[in-house]
C-alpha cells in the first residue's frame, strides 16, 4: 500500500529526528549497568576530624577548613579492577585509596616520602597496633643525635611521632621498615615530609586500622602515577666516614752525650 504525500514526509521527518536524537545519546548511557558504579562528586564524610578519646589519650578536633578539602576524608568514585579492602596509595597526588567496591573508594590525604626516601612496589598488611611505640633507627639517629633518649622506643602517646595507630606492611616477608601511621604533625598532610613511612591525620588512620583485618594488599603507585612492576627502594645512605686514628708521634730520643777523654797513656804507642 502507498502513503499519501504528506504522511510519507511525516515518517520521513520522524526518522530523522530519532536519528538525530539518537546519535546526541552515546553508546549505553541511560541505560542499566547494573553493579557498575558512575562518576560522581566526592562525597566528605561529616564529622571525621572531631575530638575523641582513645585509650584514655584525647585526641583533640581538628579545623577542617583548614585542611586542603583535596586531603579529608571522603567517599569518592575510584576507577579500579582491585577488589574491595585493597589499599593504593598515590604519592604524586599524596592520597590513599582504600577499595570498598566496584569503582569506590574512601579516600584520605597522606604525607609521603620527600626527596631521597620515595619507594614504590606492592607489599601487605602484615601487623596493625595500636598506639605503638617508636623507635628510631640508628641512622636517624646519626643524623638527629638529640633522638638517642629514645634509642630503646618512645612509648606511645600524643606526641609519639607515629601517632594513633600504625599499620606495619611487608613485601616478600621482608619488612623494609615502611609503616601507614597517624602523626601529632597533621600540618605536614599533602607534603612530602617523611622518611618514608605513609603519614595519616589520627583520626583518618583509626577509621583505616578499623577497615582492615590483616593481609590487604598495598600498591604504592610509582613518582608518576603509574602501576609498579617491581619493588624501588631509596639508595641506601652514605656511612658516615671512620674517624682517622691519630698516629702517635715516634718518641724522640735524646741525643748522646760527648764522648769522653781517653786516658793518654791508654793511647800512646806500645815501647818496641
Amino acid at each position: 500500500m502507498r502513503l499519501p504525500f504528506h504522511n510519507l514526509v511525516r515518517f520521513l521527518i520522524a526518522g530523522a529526528f530519532v536519528g538525530v536524537m539518537s546519535a546526541c545519546v552515546p553508546h549505553g548511557e541511560g541505560m542499566s549497568t547494573s553493579g557498575a558504579a558512575k562518576p560522581g562528586a566526592a562525597k566528605e564524610i561529616q564529622g571525621a576530624y572531631l575530638a575523641t578519646k582513645d585509650a584514655n589519650i584525647d585526641i583533640p578536633a581538628l579545623p577542617v577548613e583548614e585542611i586542603p578539602q583535596q586531603f579529608r576524608r571522603q567517599s569518592v568514585y575510584f576507577e579500579t579492577n582491585e577488589v574491595p579492602g585493597t589499599i593504593i596509595i598515590n604519592p604524586s597526588q599524596r592520597v590513599l585509596h582504600y577499595v570498598t567496591g566496584k569503582n569506590q573508594a574512601i579516600r584520605y590525604g597522606i604525607s609521603v616520602g620527600r626527596a631521597g626516601f620515595e619507594w614504590s612496589g606492592t607489599a601487605i598488611v602484615n601487623e596493625k597496633k595500636p598506639w605503638p611505640t617508636w623507635t628510631p633507627p640508628a641512622e636517624m639517629i646519626a643524623r638527629d643525635p638529640k633522638l638517642a633518649k629514645w634509642k630503646d622506643g618512645q612509648p606511645g602517646g600524643p606526641t609519639n611521632p607515629l601517632g594513633a595507630r600504625a599499620i606495619y606492611l611487608t613485601t616478600n616477608g621482608v619488612d623494609y621498615g615502611y609503616r601507614i601511621h597517624g602523626t601529632p604533625e597533621w600540618r605536614s598532610i599533602g607534603r612530602n615530609a617523611s622518611s618514608g613511612c605513609i603519614r595519616m591525620i589520627n583520626q583518618d588512620v583509626m577509621d583505616l586500622y578499623n577497615r582492615i583485618q590483616g593481609g590487604e594488599k598495598v600498591i604504592v603507585l610509582t613518582r608518576d602515577g603509574q602501576y609498579p612492576t617491581r619493588l624501588v627502594l631509596p639508595p641506601p645512605a652514605p656511612k658516615p666516614k671512620a674517624p682517622t686514628p691519630a698516629v702517635a708521634p715516634e718518641p724522640v730520643m735524646p741525643p748522646l752525650p760527648a764522648p769522653v777523654p781517653l786516658d793518654p797513656e791508654l793511647i800512646a804507642p806500645l815501647p818496641v
